[in-house]
């Protein structure tokens, strides 16, 4: 058979994908498909072809030439994914949908929309701004993330604490299953008879197929709300705090940690006011009825002295709000400053337990000799400690996993979780045992199996078996090294 190139595929292939999606809709040069071999993660591996479908039909198509050919397809879209989900581990088909990025349908009334999967996260936001209406999940990547990759995997963000993540804002998708036929799982209705398969497919990350339209809730712009910056000389104090503003009774809409050596990494960049000598800051929103909301300032304020914080400072005008919001938005962003290269992890904790698991974060940092900076989604106990390296220096990837999977486990065996809304993907699939047995992972796998997806759709995600994805476990085993090898501790 003609090849195109050693590692691409049959050029038959090719040309069927060109007259499914049009010739300008197919990459395969390895020149073309190299800036698809990543995402927000420190992981890698490339694709032999990337489409770009525009409708739901040439999803369809494609996904029936894929199979045809034996090929693995791997939905993708923003690439701003952070644990793998869209990189394509065994090669194939990358189906990029960011061109399928119309919203089709805001329903005032009802109050959803209908979506396409390339729609940006905050584009919805403003397309329903002049009715009153918002999409509540806002991941930090809200500017870029796109509305499947968040459906892909369950998305949270900093507001999802009062709200829920995108599971709690799905009503319905249609979907391409791995036969290529277009279904619907669940509709417009808040509530649908039969077995919830549109749950089921939240957080699938693209195991079980490809959403190409999605149905979400939208929910009225809150009355009031109030913004409040507290400051703590350490962390103890703040994250103390967390539980008892909780504790009070008191769920705030965002309650977000950032702690020293996140603000020196970006007061200097963005300017945005928290204090470069403070331990940790908490961002705390409160929003609602007008007195619900000053009562509620009132308390959180309280709860924060209380704790120890030696100044409470609160937005006086929308533009102070969004310069406050922009910081933490900003924050892993402006990392960059400190270290070329991090490595973010994903672990909730119970709240009660942030002290005692952030002492081990840092604890780790000094074993290993990495700065970690810590900014994350304290109200939920979802940590984010981010390792800050260099990736060049020969040996310091493989100990930043090293580092990244003791951070991890502290978090589990805190009584917590591998993740609470990056996902398994590509790079914790071998933690998933931590947390499930051998027959909730088998119960698990038998969905796929009931979707049909089999090993074709994003394999070596999630799961820690898979046909074929042997050697890609090997390669991370060989990139972390053995961690009680001479280098692996300073």
């Amino acid at each position: 058979m003609s090849k195109n190139t050693a590692d691409s595929v049959d050029s038959r292939v090719i040309q069927r994908l060109e007259r499914a999606v049009g010739p300008d809709g197919v990459l395969w040069r390895p020149e073309d498909v190299l800036a698809f071999e990543y995402d927000g993660t420190i992981e890698r591996a490339r694709p032999q072809v990337v489409v770009f479908p525009r409708e739901t039909s040439e999803v369809a198509a494609v996904a029936r030439i894929a199979r045809d050919a034996g090929l693995p397809i791997v939905p993708r879209g923003a690439g701003t994914g952070l644990s793998g989900g869209a990189v394509a581990a065994l090669g194939g088909v990358v189906v990029a949908l960011t061109k399928m990025k119309r919203i089709l349908e805001i329903d005032v009334n009802n109050r959803f929309a209908v979506v396409e999967p390339g729609v940006v996260n905050l584009d919805l936001s403003k397309a329903a701004a002049p009715y009153g209406l918002y999409y509540a999940p806002d991941p930090s990547s809200q500017r870029a993330c796109t509305l499947g990759g968040n459906v892909a995997e369950n998305a949270g963000g900093p507001h999802c604490l009062a709200y829920g993540v995108t599971t709690n804002h799905v009503l319905g998708l249609e979907i391409v299953t791995p036969e290529g036929d277009a279904v619907w799982l669940g509709g417009r209705a808040a509530e649908t008879p039969g077995y919830d398969l549109r749950g089921a497919f939240v957080g699938s990350e693209g195991t079980l197929g490809i959403a190409t339209k999605i149905v979400v809730r939208l929910l009225p712009v809150p009355e009031a709300t109030r913004t409040l910056l507290a400051i703590f000389d350490e962390v103890d104090q703040a994250s103390a705090a967390v539980s008892a503003i909780i504790g009070r009774g008191i769920v705030p809409a965002a309650l977000e940690m950032l702690d020293r050596l996140v603000i020196a990494a970006l007061e200097p960049a963005l300017h945005v006011g928290y204090p470069v000598d403070a331990g940790a800051v908490l961002l705390i929103e409160v929003e609602g009825l007008h007195e619900t909301v000053t009562e509620q300032a009132a308390a959180v304020r309280e709860v924060c002295e209380g704790e120890g914080a030696r100044e409470l400072r609160e937005a006086k005008e929308a533009e102070e709000r969004e310069r406050l919001w922009a910081g933490r938005k900003g924050a892993i962003g402006a990392l960059g400053r400190l270290a070329p290269n991090y490595y973010v992890l994903d672990g909730v904790v119970p709240r009660t337990k942030l002290p005692a698991v952030l002492r081990e974060v840092y604890a780790v940092a000094e074993r290993y000799g990495f700065p970690i900076a810590n900014v994350f989604h304290a109200g939920d106990g979802n940590l984010h400690p981010n390792i800050l390296f260099d990736e060049r220096k020969e040996g310091e990837t493989a100990r930043v996993l090293a580092a990244g999977e003791e951070i991890t486990r502290a978090c589990v065996d805190a009584g917590g979780s591998i993740t609470g809304e990056h996902g398994v993907g590509l790079e914790k699939r071998g933690y998933l045992s931590w947390i499930f047995s051998e027959e909730d992972i088998a119960a698990m796998e038998k969905v796929k199996a009931a979707f049909g997806s089999g090993e074709l759709y994003n394999p070596c995600k999630m799961f820690p078996t898979g046909k074929g994805c042997g050697e890609v476990s090997q390669a991370r085993l060989e990139r972390a090294m053995q961690r009680a090898g001479p280098d692996a501790y300073i």
